[in-house]
């Protein structure tokens, strides 16, 4: 009570001259002040209605947003680069996280230069973009835009593995093991086998569907103008004709 009175001495009127509308409103600032008192945020809306009632209401907190996982790159003894999410011991290495590899719109990245991955799942790429009809060398670039060949990738959205699955699209492809190399390659080349099914082979169609959604791709008739989709369709091409240049 003593805080309801100081709010409303503060404000320089009695409580008997106070309108609903202020009423409310300090009865909100008086809740507020409770629950701060308690180490709870709390944050209140005005709401204004159709019949001109004014309603004060709790903001519902904002959902704090799990980091996304990092890992560990390093040369393993042999001297074949890998990746751990268990630091390395008594070996040099580099902290990184996964959020689609040539996603982000200011990469520094030369994606004409910068060095591709040579031995990597080169039996399963074979088999499932023969399988599924899609060049093997599409597969390795989505792959390594998306994961840079890390088989234990995962977004802060949640994609997996490889090729980055959502867990939805996996269940749909009844990819069981999306962190099993095998098993995310042949439901991310299935899955690509699809969209280009769909989009009538247009690799730039389907790379753009495979980033942000074959929904998106129909709904702006073309490439999203997402600078990040962009971005990814444009580096995903650069890395095909180089992978395919090497085969």
């Amino acid at each position: 009570m003593f805080i309801a009175r100081s709010l409303y001495t503060y404000a320089g009127v009695q409580q008997g001259s106070l309108s609903m509308k202020s009423k409310l409103f300090y009865y909100s600032a008086l809740m507020g002040l409770l629950l701060a008192g308690n180490g709870v945020a709390a944050e209140f809306q005005k709401i204004v209605h159709a019949d001109g009632k004014v309603e004060y209401r709790q903001a519902a907190q904002a959902t704090v947003k799990t980091p996304s996982k990092s890992y560990y790159k390093y040369r393993n003894a042999q001297g074949v680069l890998s990746f751990s999410d268990r630091q390395p011991a008594n070996r040099s290495y580099e902290l990184v996280r996964f959020d689609c590899y040539a996603c982000k719109v200011g990469s520094k990245v030369n994606w004409e230069t910068t060095p591709l991955f040579r031995g990597r799942y080169e039996d399963a790429i074979a088999f499932y973009a023969q399988q599924y009809s899609v060049s093997p060398a599409l597969v390795k670039a989505v792959i390594h835009a998306e994961s840079a060949f890390n088989p234990q990738a995962k977004s802060r959205v949640g994609a997996q593995g490889l090729m980055q699955l959502m867990p939805a699209t996996a269940q749909e492809l009844g990819v069981r093991s999306p962190f099993n190399p095998e098993d995310n390659i042949e439901g991310g080349v299935r899955y690509l086998a699809k969209l280009l099914q769909s989009f009538n082979q247009d690799v730039r169609l389907a790379t753009a569907a495979y980033n942000a959604g074959p929904g998106a791709v129909r709904r702006h008739k073309g490439v999203p103008a997402y600078a990040e989709t962009q971005a990814y369709v444009e580096r995903v091409a650069i890395l095909a004709r180089r992978y395919a240049q090497e085969s």
